[in-house]
């Protein structure tokens, strides 16, 4: 099949208006899935639909509804679709597919991690396996059904390479001991955990797996016996003594063996737990009264003793752990341990969280993930697990941890988030929105109110109270008073000040400009038009220059006011520019139909052949030319149409030295040695420079020069090689 083909499933109005019936949701997902992956291999050699069937097999083990086991083949649909999140909602609700979209991103993700290391173990690899926990981490705490998923599907790719006996790559196999069995671990998924370490250790060291495998096969038949003898024996007594007991044989953990026998230097026969029982009873006065009988029956190992009831684990695990040896014919048998636990205990130890979590439907709701009485508390605890499996595995090579600079809190819905160490409310409250952060006036940490600058703690559930607008406070930006630790969150204060005294700079340039405006009785000129004119991109860049005093606004006043030349200029001839000596009008502009007029080119537009022009005639100045696109023109042209007749250029020899002076507006971005590079171009092209205005205003140049031309055909050229200077972004004629 297509790997993107998009699969269209209708749902009939009836379907469609409700949520999906519960115990058809897995035949139904399975159904849906099996087109797109029936024919599919994993990366693993396996058969996508086959593996989707144990996962879903695995979840069903674990504790997980049907509701659960459908999810799973969801998670192998989503690459095979277009829009997975839109299609699989339609079909089985929002919550099914926001899962199996994340659950895909994951995987996703640990590929890359695990293409990027290779080359290298992950034991070498700490960067590298340090943002994998941390992505697997996060998230895990956006839906927490992705931990069972990842859990299921790791485990059963171990179960596939096994029984194919084909290898597993070794930094899948590492990652599978190193991070997913302690993840297993803290959630006290204790079967999950042991299946997984004993899979990895048999792909990591194949040789120490077999010698110990063989050994424990050697003794097996014996062992087995004296076991079964020793299971009936207890059980009968027990239940004489009142004490209603289900008694069982423990499986072998290879690789806890091996650990054991490592961290202890022991050898294969002094590991007490190859031998053990666990006895399973009503409620805890039973655990102790039983605990009671072996010890009067048997003879205990004192430092061997350990009572998980009165002391639970962290991860909630609770049972009597004690080891014993049973003596016969005034010899002492090899020692056994034995677990004492109820029934609700034996269940936690087999699911762990998933047990508590939780994974049932919600009727006409539908399945939303974590349904409790106590939805919130479970989903804490949860959180909190994952907190300390992080920092199981912080406990890291030669005491280095691997999020030694990172904490994770909570939000009051129960999401994680990630910090910085020290991390006070205020950088929270900035992770979360920058909105929430600006408008931060208190915090709750674990429901108790704390001052603002309090360093956060893993696992704390944090609540801001927050103001309904406002900004923050400058002490925040105090490093002494430690208000702040994120450099992110501090850039955010720092832009909210900063975006203050902007928009008190841009009103004051606001206001000095109207009243030039006004003063000159130009308010009707458009404020982006009179700052384009100016060489700025826009108003709001023309007023925070004027606002600090770094633009006179006696530039302005002489773009609205042009002088005008002096009454006795010579008549005719101030319509250009000779290098020598002035010529005569022969040449210039002429008024037609009129002779022997004063005429003067405009010093807003400054025209030049062979721009279309015209003329306007002035109170005791003669004709003043205007290029025929200046919007002066236009304005007064739109006021005083009597006063515009028609002028044109007059004939020019080309020996004559007529050169007229033109504006140059140049763009660039500042850097040393800009207005050289332009003034060399200039030179080459043989202009004449007769003036330079620059200013650079946040790392823009903006830069007008005065230059003499013969002829404005000849500008077009020029413009393109000074537009071609490195840093350079416009080249126009003002």
């Amino acid at each position: 099949m297509p790997e993107h083909l998009v699969v269209d499933y209708p749902l009939s109005a009836a379907t469609a208006d409700r949520a999906p019936v519960i115990d058809q949701m897995l035949s139904r997902a399975r159904a849906f899935a099996e087109p797109l992956i029936a024919d599919e291999t994993l990366d693993t050699g396996e058969n996508t639909l086959a593996h989707a069937d144990a996962v879903a097999k695995i979840v069903a083990h674990m504790g997980g509804s049907e509701a659960m086991q459908a999810a799973s083949y969801l998670v192998y649909s989503c690459q095979h679709l277009n829009r997975p999140q839109e299609v699989i909602a339609k079909v089985f609700g929002d919550n099914f597919a926001a899962l199996a979209v994340e659950t895909t991103k994951l995987v996703h993700v640990q590929k890359q991690a695990r293409s990027a290391t290779a080359s290298t173990q992950l034991s070498d690899g700490l960067g590298s396996q340090t943002e994998n926990v941390r992505k697997m981490l996060l998230a895990f705490s956006r839906d927490l059904r992705v931990v069972m998923l990842r859990l299921a599907s790791r485990l059963q790719t171990l179960r596939h390479a096994a029984a194919c006996k084909v290898p597993v790559a070794e930094n899948v196999a590492r990652e599978s001991l190193q991070v997913f069995a302690p993840l297993a671990n803290r959630l006290g998924i204790w079967q999950v955990k042991w299946e997984i370490e004993d899979l990895s250790f048999r792909f990591l060291e194949p040789e120490t797996y077999k010698l110990i495998a063989r050994l424990l096969d050697e003794k097996r038949i014996e062992r087995e016996g004296y076991v079964e003898q020793l299971r009936s024996t207890l059980e009968q007594e027990l239940n004489e003594q009142g004490v209603q007991a289900k008694v069982q044989g423990r499986p072998k953990n290879i690789y806890s063996i091996v650990k054991k026998m490592r961290g202890k230097s022991l050898d294969f026969a002094q590991v007490f737990d190859i031998l053990a029982l666990r006895v399973v009873v009503p409620d805890v006065k039973d655990c102790y009264a039983a605990l009671a009988w072996v010890h009067s029956h048997f003879q205990p190992i004192d430092e061997e003793f350990d009572d998980y009831i009165a002391r639970p684990k962290p991860n909630g695990y609770q049972s009597l752990h004690t080891v014993v040896r049973a003596v016969v014919d005034g010899q002492a048998s090899k020692p056994i341990e034995i677990q004492i636990r109820t029934e609700e205990m034996h269940d936690h130890a087999e699911h762990g969280v998933a047990a508590h979590w939780a994974y049932k439907e919600a009727g006409h709701k539908g399945y939303a993930g974590v349904w409790a009485s106590g939805e919130y508390d479970a989903k804490i605890a949860v959180l909190r697990q994952l907190l300390a499996w992080e920092r199981d595995l912080s406990g890291g090579s030669q005491g280095q941890g691997l999020f030694d600079d990172r904490i994770y809190v909570l939000t009051p819905d129960a999401a994680i988030v990630e910090l910085p160490q020290g991390a006070t409310a205020v950088d929270f409250a900035y992770t979360v929105h920058t909105s929430l952060g600006h408008r931060c006036r208190g915090a709750r940490i674990d429901g108790a109110m704390v001052p603002l600058n309090t360093p956060l703690q893993n696992g704390q559930t944090v609540e801001i109270v927050a103001a309904k607008e406002g900004g923050p406070s400058r002490d925040w930006l105090n490093g002494e008073l430690g208000y702040l630790a994120s450099h992110r969150a501090r850039a955010k204060v720092r832009a909210w000040f900063n975006a203050q005294i902007t928009h008190e700079t841009v009103a004051r340039g606001r206001e000095a400009v109207e009243k030039v405006l006004q003063r000159e009785g130009k308010t009707s000129i458009k404020l982006d038009d009179l700052a384009s004119q100016l060489g700025f991109k826009s108003a709001d860049n023309l007023f925070e220059v004027v606002g600090k005093d770094e633009f006179s606004l006696r530039n302005i006043e002489m773009l609205l006011r042009p002088p005008e030349p002096a009454p006795g200029a010579d008549d005719g001839a101030l319509i250009r520019k000779s290098r020598g000596s002035e010529k005569s009008a022969k040449g210039g502009v002429l008024v037609v139909g009129v002779s022997s007029l004063m005429t003067q080119l405009a010093k807003c537009c400054k025209p030049a052949p062979p721009d279309v022009i015209g003329g306007f005639v002035t109170r005791g100045h003669g004709v003043s030319i205007h290029r025929a696109d200046c919007s002066n023109f236009r304005q007064m042209a739109t006021r005083n149409a009597e006063r515009v007749i028609d002028v044109e250029w007059g004939a020019s020899k080309p020996d004559d030295g007529a050169v007229y002076a033109v504006d140059v507006a140049v763009e660039a971005s500042d850097r040393q040695g800009l207005l050289r590079d332009i003034s060399e171009v200039l030179t080459r092209e043989k202009m004449n420079v007769i003036g330079v205005l620059t200013q650079s205003i946040k790392g823009t140049a903006w830069m007008t020069f005065t230059v003499e031309i013969t002829d404005a055909a000849r500008l077009a050229h020029v413009l393109k090689v000074v537009a071609g200077v490195a840093g350079v972004r416009s080249a126009r004629r003002r």
